[in-house]
């Protein structure tokens, strides 16, 4: 993902929207439905394994597993023991799991807490492209093992999935050479762009306005949401555009326009840092502006999931950054019966022209499952990772317990209404979250029918497809730094990251004026922007030669 900067308020919308960029383009490799090759060992098969399953099957009697408590499984349960996947995985291998989980927005610090005590469990299963000094850092300091020759000779399926995709293979290997988990692989394009701008195409028909394509065809249509009551209240209480949290710290909706991003990004393979940019100055003064026109919701700066649905449902919100199955509805709709939730394109300076860049993950981003030194049977372990790669763990952790979670229709993996339709009137990440990983992430290969289902309403296929327009040529691909210079980058950049949210904030809201934007540059010049951009280059120059 586009690195993060300003971690709590990503976290934050993260929840909002159960989601979370750089990218690497193109996949090769696929099975008849466009997916990543689970490569189906027969050996692996849940008969074979079931059969053996307590006798020499080769998997792990027992294994600890660390892991952040994702917030759909913690909606409804207080451990992955607790999916009905792991529950049949552990039928399937007789492996005992005993996972230790702390929370979501707690991972990356915990993780740093549990690296340096030593105290490791079998597993561990995190972003490893973020920690501070690197994955290969980690294996030097014999934290974690390199799984290279292990995978080779006891991980078939992985195996077949790397060799059918020389990409995946390029991502998951280290600048030293090493495959260090077994990886959350998004298996398909289709899957890489989810969020995007979202606008009340109701309003848009009431007051007979097309949809905005260019920053100036969203300032006029969001001043015609103030001005001319599309909710038809009789009040002046229409926010335009609900401005969030998510859209300061991270890739936003708007900033592309101006061929830039909030962080890192490269340009013909030159890596640049985008707030200090002259077009990120033009950014603000128009964020700016449209926050003093009450254009954008002036208490975004306190706003979470929970305002934002209050004023969705209260008929308030003309658009705002949503995920791909909020569109045609929302989490919760207002009683208006016309609401109708649309995907706009990520917007242009110029008309005629595409944004260069939008969302858009990667097929590998770095998180994944790593087995550490504590680890005592390391061989089992591999085993019993791979066996998610197979064609049946493929289904078990996409799809779930065929017949109970979903069904093959014309050999297409169905949800039934157990997913679709909750009875306990889970949204649908919830109620995928208790039988599968699909909702989010792990060491497995995603499906991209999944996500045909999870947002498969026209107007949320509509919205990711008018979401992948852009480009985003210039989003950098999932590199790794070295242990110096992780550490390096990592002690530039808590101070850049707190100080530009600081900063952000106050230019938006005018407590800052923008022609102290110079001076913000140079502050973050002195806080040594200059050698992280160097150390992203060279990170950047070794991926490129993987």
């Amino acid at each position: 993902m586009i690195r993060k900067m300003a971690g709590k308020r990503i976290v934050t919308s993260c929840l909002i929207f159960a989601l979370c960029s750089s990218v690497v383009a193109g996949c090769s490799g696929t099975n008849g439905n466009g997916n990543a090759s689970t490569g189906e060992n027969k050996g692996n098969s849940p008969e074979a394994s079931q059969a053996t399953a307590n006798g020499e099957s080769g998997y792990p009697e027992s294994l600890t597993y660390w892991a952040g408590l994702n917030t759909n499984v913690a909606a409804t349960m207080t451990t992955y023991n607790d999916i009905a996947a792991y529950k049949e995985l552990e039928k399937v291998t007789g492996t005992k799991v005993k996972f230790q989980h702390v929370s979501a927005d707690q991972v990356a610090d915990q993780l740093n807490l549990l690296l340096a005590s030593g105290k490791l469990p079998d597993v561990i299963e995190a972003d490893w492209v973020s920690v501070p000094k690197g994955p290969d850092n980690a294996i030097k300091e014999k934290r974690i093992i390199r799984l290279n020759e292990l995978i080779e000779e006891h991980a078939p399926n992985l195996s077949k999935v790397l060799q059918d995709n020389p990409d995946f293979r390029k991502m998951v290997t280290s600048d030293d050479g090493n495959i260090y988990v077994f990886p959350y692989i998004n298996g398909d394009k289709y899957l890489l762009t989810y969020i995007g701008p979202g606008i009340r195409q109701d309003w848009l028909d009431k007051l007979h306005l097309q949809m905005p394509t260019t920053i100036n065809e969203w300032e006029e249509v969001l001043t015609a949401f103030r001005d001319q009551d599309p909710n038809g209240n009789n009040k002046k209480d229409e926010i335009p555009f609900f401005l969030d949290n998510w859209f300061i710290s991270f890739s936003g909706a708007f900033v592309g326009a101006w061929g830039i991003t909030t962080g890192f990004y490269q340009e013909n393979g030159k890596v640049k840092y985008g707030p200090i940019q002259p077009q990120f100055k033009e950014h603000l003064e128009t964020m700016s502006r449209w926050y003093k026109e009450g254009l954008i919701d002036r208490e975004y700066a306190a706003a979470d999931y929970n305002v934002t649905n209050s004023r969705v449902i209260n008929d308030q919100v003309g658009s705002l950054m949503i995920g791909g199955n909020q569109a045609g509805k929302f989490d919760t709709n207002p009683p208006n019966g016309s609401f109708s939730l649309a995907g706009a394109p990520y917007p242009s300076l110029n008309a005629g022209e595409k944004a260069e860049i939008g969302q858009r993950d990667a097929f590998f981003s770095g998180i994944g499952a790593a087995i550490t030194t504590s680890a005592k049977n390391p061989e089992q372990i591999v085993k019993w990772l791979d066996y998610k790669y197979s064609e049946a763990g493929h289904m078990l952790f996409n799809f779930g317990i065929e017949g109970e979670s979903y069904t093959l229709v014309d050999n297409y993996p169905t949800y039934t209404d157990v997913i679709m339709k909750s009875p306990d009137g889970l949204p649908i990440g919830q109620a995928m979250a208790k039988y599968v990983l699909a909702s989010f992430s792990g060491p497995f290969v995603k499906d991209r029918r999944y996500y045909e289902q999870y947002a498969g309403s026209p107007e949320q296929k509509a919205a990711i497809s008018t979401w992948t327009q852009p480009s985003n040529e210039k989003l950098m691909p999932p590199v790794t730094l070295t242990a110096d210079d992780g550490s390096k980058f990592a002690s530039i950049m808590n101070d850049v990251s707190t100080y530009y949210t600081e900063m952000i904030d106050k230019f938006i809201m005018g407590a800052e004026p923008i022609d102290q934007f110079d001076d913000f540059v140079e502050t973050i010049t002195r806080m040594g922007i200059e050698e992280a951009v160097e150390l992203q280059q060279a990170a950047l120059d070794r991926y490129n030669k993987r």
